[in-house]
């Protein structure tokens, strides 16, 4: 049976004041019958001598002392006032030989007496055997005598008082009811004392058991406030370990965080399984490569698979194998085999700790059709890339025609300017007579110069759009770093105020305490706010709200939203809304959205946007945190 520590502290306290207080009750009781003894054997002297003086009397008036001490009726009734003692169980006079001369039993007279102990002998013992014998041996009776002479000095019997134990015990019996109940309360208050000092000391330790008992459970920032002695110093050490395990936790939680966020988002599938064989981890591409493969289920005694004889001898040898070259269905249903196969390239690697004793294996399959895709997806980028050196190339080709035809429309306009509003002369109907001089029609200035705005108009259009081409395709040099997020959003807003202020728009930032700070180029992130929130602006010409909001996100990211309550988006051309060039306003570019969902994947980030016409647009970004 298990003890706890406040009940062995209880009955340690209250056997040891037991003990104290019955060693000195056995103490006091031994001393009480040394005491009571001495008392019977005071009493039983008194009553032989006087016995002894009465027989002495008598003896000297006759010459047959026997006659006269048997027929004396005073002795007679010294004899029988004996029996009035508390521990005289009776007196007699009796002959050298035994015989009763004078007993206060009249009919035992001429009958021997039985020898019994002498009570020197016993208050010759210490007290705990005198104790032993008078409540082990109740029966037992002892004597006093005295020897009886004549003047000449011979004896011719003997005073014998016989005291009984039993009777002793119940004296003593008496005198303990006291010392019994002294004994019962100091017990109780012993027993009670003990409970209050196990409650008092032993709070600490239960304060302690409570800690440990929630470290356990997990918990992170645990602290103890104990009183200031030696248990302090052990709350203050539990504290530095605790802060320190805390520490450690949120260190582990996020190097796991961002383990398993690698290994989930890996292409390659990957599984991690112990010592024993057991699958503990896989990722999502694992899962779908073997979806009827549990965790903790171990490879032995599973049907023969290439993967798991892979895993097993591994774990046999403790080396690392592969690759292996095999086939696998794309994907598996219910254990059961789809086409087409799929050549994966299998690889395990043993896990070992510092004394080289297998921990794990780590199984990896990679798909070799997707390299394939990848490879061919790297060519056709490369090829992207030439064909956009290329466009940029005659784009800025284009440009410089452009700018010159720009300046000598220029220097046309000018001219035409200083000109009067009709030069030249009216053309004639009449046949021209051979040998005459050809005279040039009249030209109207102002319809020249409204052709030459036209002219200029459109190749101004024509350089915007080269600008913005040159602008979407020219590579960007990201300048990462830590955004404040909150402050992020209140510049946009501080900027398209005046914009807003225009239309009566209401600008609305909600960004709770705690925001991660994300990890990009300020300047381009805030340039594609900037373009949400103008679009925003321009989509409510009769006032509303626009609102900025961000929080914190699952897997490290920080979502920001910009919504409003305008005129929204109409569903077929939702679609259609990054696309370069793309526009619904009439002196719209199309270039605003494009470059900011640009921005959003330079920066490995995602957009989401929701609409309802007449209701409004929501814009949704989420951007890796720092």
């Amino acid at each position: 049976m298990r003890l706890s520590i406040k009940t062995k502290q209880v009955l340690g306290v209250t056997t040891t004041v037991g003990t104290v207080v019955i060693a000195l009750s056995l103490y006091h009781l031994s001393q009480l019958a040394r005491v009571s003894l001495q008392e019977s054997e005071a009493r039983a002297q008194m009553l032989s001598s006087a016995i002894f003086q009465r027989a002495q009397a008598v003896v000297r008036r006759t010459g047959d002392p026997y006659t006269a001490l048997r027929q004396d009726d005073g002795l007679k009734d010294m004899l029988q006032a004996s029996i009035y003692s508390p521990d005289v169980t009776d007196a007699a006079i009796v002959t050298p030989d035994g015989i009763i001369i004078a007993h206060l039993d009249p009919s035992r007279i001429g009958k021997p007496l039985p020898d019994r102990q002498p009570i020197e002998e016993l208050l010759r013992l210490n007290g705990l055997q005198q104790l032993w014998v008078i409540f082990t041996d109740p029966g037992r009776n002892v004597e006093v005598r005295s020897a009886l002479a004549q003047e000449d000095g011979r004896e011719f019997g003997a005073i014998r008082i016989g005291i009984s134990t039993l009777l002793v015990r119940g004296i003593l019996e008496e005198g303990l009811k006291s010392p019994l109940q002294f004994v019962l309360v100091a017990l109780l208050i012993a027993t009670g004392v003990a409970v209050l000092l196990a409650q008092l000391l032993l709070r600490p330790i239960h304060v302690l058991r409570s800690g440990l008992s929630r470290l356990q459970r997990g918990e992170t920032g645990v602290t103890l406030d104990l009183p200031k002695d030696e248990f302090g110093d052990l709350g203050t050490f539990f504290n530095a370990v605790s802060a320190k395990l805390s520490a450690d936790r949120s260190e582990l939680a996020g190097q796991k965080a961002n383990l398993e966020s690698v290994v989930e988002r890996l292409e390659d599938a990957v599984a991690i399984f112990s010592g024993r064989g057991e699958m503990l981890f896989a990722n999502p591409a694992m899962h779908e490569l073997l979806p009827g493969e549990a965790a903790s289920t171990p490879v032995q005694g599973t049907p023969p698979q290439p993967w798991r004889e892979l895993v097993q001898r591994t774990i046999a040898t403790c080396q690392s194998y592969g690759p292996l070259s095999i086939m696998l269905p794309e994907s598996q249903r219910g254990g059961e085999r789809a086409e087409p196969q799929v050549e994966w390239l299998l690889t395990t690697h043993a896990i070992q700790d510092l004394d080289q004793k297998l921990i794990g294996v780590m199984l990896v399959a990679r798909n070799l059709e997707y390299l394939t895709q990848v490879q061919s997806t790297l060519q056709y980028s490369r090829k992207l890339t030439a064909l956009g050196r290329l466009s940029a190339g005659v784009a800025h080709e284009v440009k410089n025609p452009l700018n010159a035809m720009m300046i000598h429309l220029e220097l046309l306009r000018q001219k035409l300017a200083g000109r009067p509003a009709l030069v030249g002369a009216a053309r004639s109907e009449t046949a021209v007579a051979p040998g005459s001089i050809l005279v040039p029609p009249a030209i109207d200035v102002t319809a020249a110069l409204d052709h030459v705005s036209i002219i200029a108009g459109e190749i101004k259009r024509l350089d915007q759009v080269l600008q913005g081409f040159l602008k979407f395709t020219r590579p960007e040099d990201l300048r990462l770093q830590p955004v404040h997020v909150p402050s992020l959003l209140q510049e946009v807003a501080d900027v398209v105020e005046a914009e807003a202020r225009k239309t009566q728009v209401r600008l609305v930032v909600q960004c709770p305490p705690g925001v991660p700070a994300v990890n990009g180029d300020p300047g381009m992130l805030r340039q594609a706010l900037l373009n949400l929130a103008l679009n925003a602006c321009q989509a409510m010409p009769s006032g509303g709200d626009l609102r900025f909001r961000c929080r914190g996100t699952s897997g490290r990211r920080v979502e920001l939203v910009v919504e409003d309550t305008g005129i929204g988006i109409r569903p077929d051309h939702l679609g259609r809304i990054f696309d370069l060039y793309f526009t619904t306003r009439e002196k719209g570019s199309g270039i605003g959205l494009s470059m900011v969902y640009r921005t959003v994947q330079l920066h490995d980030g995602e957009i989401e946007v929701q609409s309802t016409p007449g209701v409004g647009t929501s814009v949704r970004l989420l951007l890796p945190s720092a």
